[in-house]
């Protein structure tokens, strides 16, 4: 039988990465950036860098991390077997932590 634990990344398991995932938590306001459903529940939120760490993105820079949904992160992965590259809805958010894209709910509130 394969074994289908995922295995973490240290950086994660980290003070600095958990004090720093809070922090973007809170700024969103435990929201998803692109759908804006809550994810204060155990295991529904996901917090994402924009620009992958792989790709030159900063790892600790808050500019580069937003809150999203479990379902939201999925489709903003599609580089991980969901589909081809990234949506372009998912093309982040501004220093405040509000999305770039002009069009999203949060705009209309």
């Amino acid at each position: 039988m394969p074994n289908t634990k995922r295995s973490t990344d240290p950086f994660y398991l980290t003070n600095q990465w958990r004090a720093l995932r809070l922090f973007v938590l809170r700024r969103d306001g435990y929201r998803c950036i692109i759908c804006g459903v809550g994810v204060t529940g155990v295991g529904q939120a996901r917090v994402d860098h924009i620009r992958a760490i792989k790709d030159g993105g900063a790892a600790l820079d808050p500019v580069n991390l937003r809150t999203l949904c479990v379902r939201c992160d999925a489709q903003a992965h599609r580089e991980k077997g969901h589909g081809g590259p990234r949506d372009s809805r998912f093309s982040g958010n501004d220093s405040r932590g509000w999305p770039i894209d002009r069009s999203h709910p949060w705009y209309r509130r």
